[in-house]
C-alpha cells in the first residue's frame, strides 16, 4: 500500500506540471505565458531580487555589527623568557630561565561594532538604490525583447501554416491540369510539352511544400523555446496571420508623439551616468575621515589541566569601549588619479547618453517608416494577388479552350504563387514591423 501511495503521488506530481502548459495559444496568451516562463524573463526577475539582497547587504553594513569568538590554546612547548638572576638572589650579569603563563588558556570575547561616519558607505546606499533601478530597467527590457521575440515566432509559425494550406490547394489545382493535358494528349488533341511543363510546375511546388513543412517544425520549436516549455511539445494557436494583421494596422502608431525619455534604452543610458556620477563621488568620499566606534568584553580562563568545562573554573571578565578614527593624509596621488579617472568615465557616458538619444530617435523614425511600409506593401500586395488570380485564371481557361500556350499559363502560375508568398510575407511584416516599433517607444498593445 505505501508503494502505491508512493506511485501515485509522483503520477500526480507529473499529471499537475503538464496541466500548468497550455495546449494551446493565442498571441496574447503566448506573450503573457513567456514572460512568467521564459528563462531569460525568469533570470532578470532573479536579478532583481538579487539587486534587493545587495541593496539591503550594503544597508546593514551601516548598521551595527555584533560578532563573537571563542579561542583556546594548549602550548606542546611553552615558550622559555630570560630575567636578571639576581632578581631571585643569583649572581649580576647572570640570567635566569623562567616561564610566565599556564599551559592552557581559554578566552572567550564578543564585540560590537557601529559605523559612525564613512563618506563612501553614504555613497554606496545610493549606489545600491541606482543599481537596484538597473535591474528593474533590465527586466522591462528584457520582457519586451520577449515580447517581440513571441510575436514573431508565432508569426512564423502562422506563416509556415498558411504556406502550407495554399501550397496543398495549388498542388490539387496543378495534379487536376496535369490529368486533364494528360488526357487532351492522349488523345492527340494537346502537345507532350503541355504536360511536361504541367510536370515541371508541379514539381517544384512539392518540393517547396516539403522544404515549408520542415521549416514549419522548426518554427515551433523556437516558438516553444521563446514561451519557455520543451522545445518538442505539441501546441496549438488559435490566432490567424490574416487576424492578427488587420488587428496590427493603426495610424495612431505613427501619429502619436514619441517620447524618447520614456523608452527604456534612454533610462539605461540614464542610469548609467548616474552610476557613473555616484562612483566619481564615491573617489572623492575616500578622502573623507572614517569614524567608528566599538564596545567589547569576555572571559578568560588559564590553567595547566583542560579544566574550562568545569563549573567550578574561574573564569575572568574583561571589557573596552573605545573609538576609531581614520584620517587619509597622503596617498602619493593615488585618490586624485582615481577621481580624474570616475571624471573621465562621467563625460563618457554623458556623451554616450547625449548619443543614446539621438540614436533613439532615428531608430522610432526608421521605425515609423519601416511599419507604414509594411502598412502599403499589404495593401498593394493583396490588390496584386487578386489580379494575379484573375490572371492566373483566364490562362487557365484559355489554355483549355485552345488559345492559350502552356508556357503562358505556366508563367500566369508562377506569378500567382509568387504573389501568394508575398502576401503571405507582407502580413507578417505588418506584424513584425508593429511590433519593432513598440519595443523601441515601449508602448505595447494587447492583442
Amino acid at each position: 500500500m505505501k508503494h502505491i501511495i508512493i506511485c501515485f503521488l509522483i503520477l500526480s506530481s507529473f499529471l499537475g506540471f503538464s496541466q500548468d502548459i497550455p495546449s494551446s495559444f493565442s498571441l496574447q496568451e503566448a506573450i503573457d505565458y513567456a514572460l512568467e516562463n521564459n528563462r531569460t524573463a525568469k533570470n532578470a526577475e532573479r536579478d532583481i531580487t538579487a539587486a534587493k539582497k545587495q541593496k539591503w547587504e550594503t544597508t546593514a553594513t551601516g548598521l551595527p555589527q555584533l560578532d563573537a569568538s571563542i579561542n583556546y590554546q594548549n602550548f606542546l612547548k611553552q615558550q622559555v623568557s630570560v630575567v636578571p638572576a639576581e632578581f631571585f638572589g643569583g649572581n649580576p650579569g647572570e640570567f635566569a630561565e623562567v616561564i610566565f603563563g599556564t599551559k592552557q588558556n581559554a578566552v572567550a570575547t564578543a564585540t560590537l561594532n557601529q559605523l559612525l561616519f564613512d563618506g563612501s558607505y553614504l555613497v554606496g546606499l545610493q549606489s545600491a538604490k541606482v543599481f537596484l533601478d538597473i535591474s528593474e530597467n533590465a527586466k522591462v527590457k528584457t520582457d519586451l525583447e520577449v515580447r517581440k521575440a513571441v510575436i514573431n515566432a508565432y508569426g512564423n509559425v502562422l506563416l509556415a501554416e498558411e504556406s502550407i494550406a495554399i501550397l496543398k490547394r495549388n498542388i490539387e489545382v496543378l495534379k487536376k491540369n496535369l490529368y486533364e493535358t494528360t488526357k487532351i494528349y492522349e488523345n492527340g488533341l494537346g502537345e507532350e510539352e503541355s504536360v511536361e511543363q504541367l510536370q515541371i510546375t508541379l514539381s517544384n511546388v512539392e518540393s517547396n511544400l516539403k522544404n515549408t513543412e520542415r521549416l514549419k517544425d522548426i518554427a515551433y520549436q523556437m516558438l516553444n523555446i521563446t514561451l519557455g516549455i520543451e522545445f518538442n511539445s505539441t501546441i496549438q494557436l488559435t490566432d490567424t496571420l490574416e487576424t492578427l494583421t488587420v488587428q496590427n494596422i493603426s495610424l495612431e502608431a505613427l501619429e502619436s508623439e514619441s517620447n524618447v525619455e520614456a523608452t527604456i534604452d534612454y533610462k539605461i543610458a540614464a542610469n548609467d551616468k548616474r552610476s557613473k556620477e555616484l562612483l566619481l563621488k564615491l573617489e572623492k568620499s575616500k578622502a573623507l575621515p572614517t569614524l567608528s566606534a566599538f564596545l567589547n568584553g569576555g572571559y578568560n580562563s588559564f590553567s595547566d589541566d583542560f579544566v574550562f568545562l568545569d563549573s567550578n573554573n574561574r573564569w575572568f571578565g574583561f571589557s573596552a569601549v573605545g573609538v576609531n578614527l581614520n584620517l587619509p593624509i597622503f596617498s602619493s596621488g593615488k585618490r586624485s588619479a582615481a577621481t580624474q579617472r570616475a571624471k573621465i568615465n562621467l563625460e563618457k557616458s554623458t556623451d554616450l547618453l547625449t548619443e543614446t538619444e539621438q540614436r533613439l530617435n532615428l531608430q522610432i523614425e526608421t521605425a515609423k517608416s519601416n511599419y507604414r511600409f509594411a502598412v502599403e506593401d499589404y495593401a498593394n500586395k493583396k490588390q496584386n494577388l487578386a489580379l494575379a488570380e484573375r490572371i492566373e485564371q483566364k490562362n487557365q481557361t484559355k489554355f483549355f479552350e485552345g488559345v492559350g500556350s502552356s508556357f503562358e499559363l505556366r508563367q500566369a502560375q508562377t506569378q500567382l504563387y509568387s504573389a501568394q508568398q508575398e502576401f503571405l510575407q507582407t502580413m507578417l511584416d505588418v506584424i513584425n514591423s508593429k511590433a519593432e516599433l513598440e519595443t523601441i517607444t515601449n508602448q505595447t498593445s494587447k492583442f
